[in-house]
């Protein structure tokens, strides 16, 4: 499509382009290898993203045109100049666009232009029914993104909800996370080796954006993301993570600043505010008189170090000499108030955001947040299995696991939290936060993701009053404890110890269809048939409706 007098005009006003600066008078041949992209829509912009490729050894700027089309006529216009500083990628932030709309867009360098992207602006005033699917933990090794195949595919889609881990850090050695499916498919991680640096991080952020099923949902409609752990290391927390050896890897605090330098430039998030945190990312969108969605941080601004069994739980002398588990002392730990993945600040924030959510007159308020919130006790399948039948299940779990999966009922039979890296590691912490639902007076949807394993949860808090319901999504692709473990029903297990977990699968994978409208809000858990191979089939494993009420309960048909 040409460019219209209209588009020639607004080159030189109509939209703000983010860093923008004079048109470079270098310029080379260059593909668009990595796709288009939006994210973060208001009621009157949207950020667009893209990212060009120039010719091998070329070192200088490129100058990007970029347009928002809505049908035939240029809705806004711009140019951007990018360059090896932010490694070729184009972010604008393009506005003056139309409350509600469905746009088209575009980039172009010289005659080369762009695949063409799909985008939504937020509405801004009515309750129009909002769709939204919500994705989390892809990893590239773990299999096909075939839940990005079908969400691609969507007839009617506002927006997708990205909970985090979009990259996995870890290498391609036989041994690493995923490898073992990732070899079988051709599917190893560039580099090859754990990424720590920011030329790393920007390589694996290009590989999965060379994913066809990736650029595809991308192009669709605008993406909504947090980051979890895996966008700088496993079980990331304020000062460190679980996968960061100071000795070889250096200090955390400036790989941090290189995963995050890289998460800007490759995703189609808004920058931050001059002078804010760049680990700050929590912020709201508001769909109209419909809803209120807050996006919220858990990992880098507030989070106190995970506790480890191996390392907190341990050993005292018993009545009779001999060692055992000291459970005070965990318990001791593991309730110290200063334990949180949300510091007050943020608290603060999400408390005002849903008090103005709800005297705005806004029916849903929906939480955007990064791991499983319920109270989730390990099952202790003793109470429910024979031993012979726990012998026959143990004897499906890989050899591999076997240790593990046996230490893991054994701690479970004392009635401890399934994972601690989740809010469960983090009772205090999760106590403030049901006491700011209940200031703002209201009982929102909760978003989950990490687990790799879906979950409709009751929420309530220690003294048994129900706070909100949660929805907990599986992974695009990568392993699920189920998959380890053979044909061990772990998830109807935890269902049968934890009255807060209404439902559980732990092996499916796929997305969340969330659908709110005025009455009610259904969340459709959409399970793929496979990661391994295509063709695949898409359905719905099982779909949920909360009330206006907040009463769950599960849809038939």
């Amino acid at each position: 499509m040409t460019m219209n007098r209209r588009g020639l005009l607004g080159l030189f006003g109509a939209g703000a382009a983010v860093g923008a600066t004079p048109v470079a008078a270098e310029t080379t041949a260059v593909v668009f290898a990595h796709g288009v992209a939006s994210g973060d829509p208001g009621t009157d912009r949207v950020i667009l993203w893209t990212r060009v490729t120039p010719d091998a050894g070329f070192n200088g700027p490129v100058s990007v045109n970029w347009r928002v089309l809505d049908g035939e006529a240029v809705a806004a216009s711009g140019r951007f100049e990018t360059g090896p500083e932010r490694d070729y990628t184009v972010k604008i932030d393009a506005a003056g666009l139309r409350p509600g709309r469905d746009y088209r867009y575009d980039f172009a360098v010289g005659e080369t232009r762009s695949p063409v992207g799909r985008t939504r602006t937020l509405a801004a005033e009515g309750v129009t029914p909002v769709n939204l699917a919500v994705v989390s933990c892809q990893l590239y090794p773990g299999g096909l993104f075939n839940a990005y195949e079908a969400i691609a595919a969507l007839p009617s889609l506002d927006a997708v909800v990205h909970l985090g881990d979009y990259i996995y850090e870890y290498g391609a050695e036989a041994d690493a996370y995923g490898m073992a499916t990732g070899a079988a498919l051709n599917r190893l991680p560039e580099p090859r080796h754990e990424i720590v640096t920011l030329a790393d991080y920007r390589t694996r952020h290009a590989q999965y954006k060379t994913d066809a099923d990736l650029k595809a949902a991308h192009a669709r409609a605008p993406f909504i993301c947090v980051w979890d752990d895996h966008e700088t290391a496993n079980d990331a927390w304020l000062h460190g993570a679980e996968n960061h050896q100071p000795e070889s890897e250096g200090d955390f605090a400036v790989r941090k600043a290189a995963a995050l330098k890289a998460y800007y430039e490759w995703m189609p998030i808004r920058e931050a505010a001059p002078g804010a945190l760049k680990e700050a990312i929590h912020r709201s969108f508001h769909f109209g008189d419909l809803a209120s969605l807050m996006m919220v941080e858990t990992r880098l601004t507030g989070r106190t170090e995970a506790l480890d069994y191996s390392k907190d739980l341990t050993a005292k002398d018993g009545p009779d000499g001999e060692p055992v588990l000291d459970l005070d002392a965990f318990h001791a730990k593991l309730n110290d108030p200063s334990r949180d993945l949300m510091g007050p600040e943020q608290r603060d924030w999400l408390t005002r955001e849903l008090s103005a959510s709800k005297a705005a007159g806004r029916p849903w308020q929906v939480l955007g947040n990064q791991v499983v919130t319920a109270r989730v006790a390990g099952p202790d399948v003793s109470r429910t299995m024979t031993p012979e039948q726990i012998e026959g299940l143990m004897a499906r779990v890989p050899e591999a696991f076997r240790e593990q999966f046996e230490q893991a009922l054994f701690l479970f039979k004392m009635g401890l939290p399934f994972n601690l890296d989740a809010w469960d590691g983090y009772p205090a912490g999760r106590e403030r936060l049901y006491a700011a639902f209940a200031e703002a007076g209201v009982q929102p949807i909760v978003l989950a993701g990490d687990s790799h394993a879906f979950w409709v949860n009751e929420l309530k808090d220690a003294s048994g009053a129900r706070r909100a319901v949660e929805f907990g999504t599986s992974a695009v692709s990568s392993p699920s404890i189920g998959d380890a473990i053979g044909g061990f029903p772990l998830g109807a297990a935890l269902m049968q110890a934890n009255d807060e977990v209404v439902f559980c699968d732990q092996s499916a994978k796929g997305f969340i269809m969330l659908t709110l409208t005025e009455d009610k809000a259904e969340a459709a858990l959409m399970q793929v048939s496979t990661i391994f191979a295509k063709p695949f089939e898409v359905g719905t494993r099982k779909r949920f409706e909360v009330s206006r009420t907040g009463l769950v309960s599960e849809a038939i048909g």
